[in-house]
């Protein structure tokens, strides 16, 4: 990835096929989020490098994405370090043009990506977060998700206050890994989520479960791995696959609003069946995930 070290500014010439604007849109579908913040089209979001907090001020400029350092500039290495987060984040790396491809000749997706071009797939680059979010999620509302998320946030994670602005990390999972049931159960998790959410944090800081572990595996193994954690289904390991380990055969099939989207863009009075969604999805092999994320894109109009 090309990138530009200006000083206070850094410049990251992102591929043909990104557009900054769908970006944001995707990232501002709540206003209960509390990882980061929409201004003015410029995205805040705080992140921890080598033990540093640093605010990150993401804009777009002159075909360039530019991040800006509100805290002051930090090192060339912690430069280093943002662009690697950001092309993870925005997952800048990949090559789209097959999907581009395949999706232009496909009855489902061909609408979407005229109306969507240049989004990427926004991800979670860190797996605690991936996999506990998704743990929040499960036979909620996305409504009700947020708030036990903001509430988990507020309780446990880090914060910096600049010019009466907040801006918060998410908790860690040594710091997770340390509580009891009842620590989450006062924020109006369930015991069973509460369980889940504090396991995961043990799994990661035994050393059971690593990020690093994961994408050395190959799609079906990383299944295999994330289902044997006490609390993730199939449906988690695939959300998490899709968003964190950016795998793009990824198909998380169970998902509602994967279902209600479907729905909607062919026009049918009820939502398709697995078996409909196993068809219509014979022609996305490979693209699975950016398939989806796409149709979850839908949503948001």
């Amino acid at each position: 990835m090309q990138w530009r070290d200006q000083g206070t500014l850094i410049e990251i010439v992102p591929p043909k096929e990104f557009s900054f604007r769908e970006c944001l849109v995707f990232l501002g579908r709540s206003n209960q989020e509390v990882l980061h913040r929409i201004q003015n089209q410029q995205l805040f979001k705080l992140v921890k490098i080598m033990n540093e907090l640093i605010l990150l001020k993401i804009g777009w400029k002159n075909h360039r994405m530019t991040i800006e350092f509100p805290m002051g500039e930090p090192t060339w290495l912690i430069k280093e370090e943002v662009v690697h987060y950001i092309c993870n984040w925005f997952d800048l790396e990949r090559d789209l043009s097959g999907f581009y491809e395949m999706a232009s000749k496909d009855t489902v997706l061909q609408s979407l990506i005229t109306k969507y071009d240049g989004l990427r797939i926004i991800g979670i680059p860190d797996l605690f977060e991936a996999l506990t979010w998704a743990i929040m999620g499960q036979q909620i509302n996305l409504s009700f998700a947020y708030t036990l998320k903001k509430r988990f946030v507020e309780h446990f994670g880090e914060k910096i206050d600049i010019e009466g602005d907040t801006f918060w990390l998410y908790p860690t999972f040594e710091a997770i890994a340390l509580l009891e049931v009842d620590a989450l159960r006062k924020l109006q998790f369930t015991t069973r989520k509460a369980e889940y959410v504090i396991g995961t944090a043990r799994a990661i800081a035994t050393g059971k479960l690593s990020k690093q572990l994961l994408i050395e595996l190959d799609a079906e193994l990383q299944q295999e791995v994330l289902v044997n954690i006490k609390g993730i289904g199939p449906w988690t390991a695939h959300y998490v696959m899709m968003k964190c380990l950016l795998t793009q055969s990824a198909f998380p099939m169970t998902d509602v609003g994967l279902h209600l989207a479907l729905k909607a863009q062919l026009g049918l009075d009820v939502k398709p069946d697995l078996d409909e969604i196993k068809k219509m999805a014979s022609n996305w092999s490979g693209w699975e995930a950016y398939a989806t994320f796409y149709l979850w894109r839908s949503l948001y109009e």
